[in-house]
């Protein structure tokens, strides 16, 4: 039963790691490119921000529900981990939920309905404060994770954690390389997306061939930043990892997920920067057809990274939930049945991987329809009719 659990957190939780990485990948990226068009004035980065921001929005919408089935796990199998750590772990998740479901989507509404009508600069800012709550939500949830990596500022009081240093807690060893990590990963998961989009349209040789060379150079630029920060700090969490988890990765499959993670990473680096980017020059990427199904073929390769370095984080400090101090089988809630837990896994892995097909589908969608068929931020005639008289 126990194993049963761990797989349900396993499944659900990357699963759900697919959506945060794309979603935190593509918020910057947009914001560059409606920043581009204010500054410059050029029609195309204006398409660009509504196209890409269209499938920005398509995957944070899929993505909420996900985070919400995440959320129902902790109640339903992990209450041991709240009453002991509650009153630690709870606090960050809370700023989480906060900076997620109150400040990032207020100000992604405010930007989805405020094209047209909003000012510019008043609407580009809206987009900027999504990234930086987007990045901000990611940051306490780092806060969370680290802490069950290693549980910095608390001390036990009787059967439970206490919060004795929330400072010690948010200069977590665990945390700080992890945090720039993470970020590097997504925003190289959001280039490589755009990377392989652009790649499709070019190979087929669709009408829109200035914008997705356009895109293609945004991703490749990005994808190479986002690489560089990735490899970096996943190396200097090495030295970190070593002295708080030594063990971490004897484990066969934390091991192993790791060497995968590195060999990807690696690899997407090297090719990105030093094949890729050189060949920007005289737009000689957009022109070799050839190299456009390498392209879409790596698309997927960030997504498989990013699963793995999950893997190996988590799966490095069995049999702790919350390193050292409380185990996987004494968080587990009481009461629990084999037939709870499967009938659990089956629905929320269920529901979860009916939004990931659904999630790829829209997206995919999307994108073969191109930049001419893009809701967002369209004008239409009810962006200047006058708004109807109220009825009394």
């Amino acid at each position: 039963m126990l194993d049963l659990a761990r797989l349900q957190f396993a499944v659900t939780g990357s699963l759900h790691f697919l959506f945060v990485v794309l979603t935190l990948g593509l918020a910057p990226l947009v914001a560059i490119m409606q920043t581009r068009h204010l500054i410059s004035g050029k029609p195309v980065f204006e398409r660009m921000t509504r196209f890409w921001g269209q499938i920005y929005v398509i995957n944070y919408a899929l993505g909420i529900f996900t985070g919400l089935v995440m959320e129902f796990q902790f109640g339903l199998s992990w209450s041991g981990l709240t009453h002991f750590a509650g009153d630690v772990f709870g606090a960050p998740l809370a700023l989480e939920t906060l900076g997620a479901f109150f400040l990032e989507s207020t100000f992604l509404g405010l930007w989805i309905f405020g094209w047209n009508r909003l000012p510019p600069r008043l609407h580009l800012a809206c987009i900027w404060l999504v990234t930086l709550t987007a990045y901000a939500s990611a940051y306490w949830i780092m806060v969370a994770n680290s802490f069950l990596q290693h549980p910095a500022g608390a001390a036990r009081q009787g059967d439970h954690l206490a919060l004795t240093d929330f400072g010690a807690l948010l200069l977590n060893p665990s945390l700080v390389m992890a945090v720039p990590h993470v970020i590097g990963a997504a925003l190289f998961t959001g280039s490589f997306v755009m990377i392989g989009a652009s790649a499709w349209h070019l190979f087929r040789r669709t009408p829109e061939q200035e914008f997705f060379r356009r895109s293609l150079r945004t991703g490749v630029v990005w994808g190479a930043v986002g690489t560089t920060l990735t490899v970096g700090f996943g190396y200097a969490q090495f030295g970190v990892v070593g002295p708080i988890q030594p063990e971490k990765f004897d484990d066969p499959l934390a091991g192993g997920a790791l060497g995968f993670m590195i060999l990807i990473g690696q690899l997407l680096q090297l090719v990105t920067v030093f094949a890729l980017l050189p060949l920007l020059f005289r737009d000689l990427l957009a022109r070799f057809r050839w190299l456009h199904p390498v392209l879409m073929i790596m698309t997927p390769l960030p997504f498989v990274a990013a699963i793995l370095g999950w893997l190996a984080r988590e799966v490095g400090r069995q049999p702790w939930l919350v390193y050292g101090e409380l185990s996987v089988a004494d968080a587990m809630s009481p009461g629990l049945t084999p037939g709870m837990i499967t009938f659990s896994f089956v629905a929320f892995v269920g529901v979860l991987g009916m939004l990931a097909v659904v999630d790829y589908l829209l997206i995919a969608r999307a994108v073969r329809r191109g930049p001419g068929q893009v809701a967002l931020g369209a004008r239409g005639d009810a962006d200047h009719a006058p708004a109807p008289a109220l009825a009394l």
